[in-house]
């Protein structure tokens, strides 16, 4: 098969265990910037274009998009490979969904998925009523548009949480309003589902004087066993969201688990260090399967050449 990874930094840990999971397989790997790119809408002949030419059909898409401003930009120029026939290990529409914090806890909660009390209001005039609503401080703040732990903030009095939405909202911020699980303790886990399987999981910690226990600012993580139900809630979340390949954080409550965000293209580095299960392989065996079987469907469908 002929594979394009889009993503922004060719030399990155996940991009770089994709693509040697790929080619490790036989496939011909390109790695695109997809920011670089951009499209010509034709009737009959979509184009993707990069550097001044046109890209040639790929057999399959792994976009690895960040979930930040330029969600909506690499979602398109997916939309655009998936219009010209190419499978898309997660589709467009999904990481735009992912991508977007409030649209996707709405959406795990229409489909029955255990979340974080959650609070969203715009005028100042309601912060009172949301702070009420999600049980009162300590709580968490948000930002929509942060990620690896930037733009959240623990407010540990009602003053505090006074303060920050304030500012927030000041700065015309978007955000999130959310009940501070005290018995988390600093601790969360990774799910790393793949084709509606979780095959990794693993525990992240807070370093200490901090309550976010991303690995990017400074947590540790170690390998976990996840219960049933645990594995279930994971599963239904990335299904809720449409995600073939997605990480899903959780955190353990007293009342069971709580999903906090789905992703729609999650890490490996840290998963496969904790872990020592080889993801990237996983994801390439799903990717082969699908593309096998839109063509078992699709007979006029043929491989694109190597």
């Amino acid at each position: 098969m002929r594979i394009c990874i889009l993503s922004r930094n060719a030399a990155l840990y996940s991009t770089q265990r994709l693509k040697q999971a790929a080619e490790d397989r036989g496939h011909t790997v390109n790695i695109v910037d997809y920011l670089r790119c951009y499209v010509d809408i034709t009737a009959r002949s979509p184009k993707v274009m990069y550097a001044g030419k046109a890209l040639q059909k790929f057999d399959a898409i792994i976009p690895r998009v960040a979930s930040s401003g330029e969600a909506a930009y690499g979602a398109a120029i997916v939309r655009q490979f998936e219009m010209m026939g190419s499978y898309s290990m997660n589709a467009s529409q999904a990481i735009v969904r992912s991508g977007d914090k409030l649209r996707s806890l709405q959406l795990l909660s229409r489909k029955n998925v255990d979340l974080p009390k959650t609070g969203f209001a715009h005028n100042l005039l309601g912060k009172d009523d949301v702070i009420k609503l999600v049980g009162g401080p300590p709580l968490v703040i948000k930002l929509l548009q942060g990620s690896q732990g930037a733009g959240v903030v623990l407010a540990p009095t009602q003053k505090a949480a006074e303060a920050v939405i304030s500012a927030f909202q000041q700065l015309h911020a978007n955000f999130l309003v959310q009940e501070f699980v005290a018995e988390a303790e600093g601790h969360d886990i990774r799910a790393f589902v793949v084709g509606g399987k979780v095959v990794a999981a693993m525990e992240r910690s807070a370093p200490p004087g901090d309550f976010r226990s991303n690995l990017h600012r400074g947590g540790s993580a170690k390998k976990i066993k996840l219960s049933k139900h645990e594995r279930e809630v994971a599963k239904a979340a990335a299904k809720a969201m449409n995600l073939n390949i997605a990480g899903v954080d959780l955190i353990r409550a007293k009342r069971g688990p709580l999903v906090l965000e789905v992703n729609s293209s999650p890490g490996l580095e840290g998963i496969e260090n904790a872990t020592k299960v080889d993801v990237a392989e996983k994801i390439i065996e799903f990717v082969e399967k699908k593309v096998a079987e839109s063509e078992a469907q699709d007979p006029l469908r043929k491989k694109v050449d190597a």
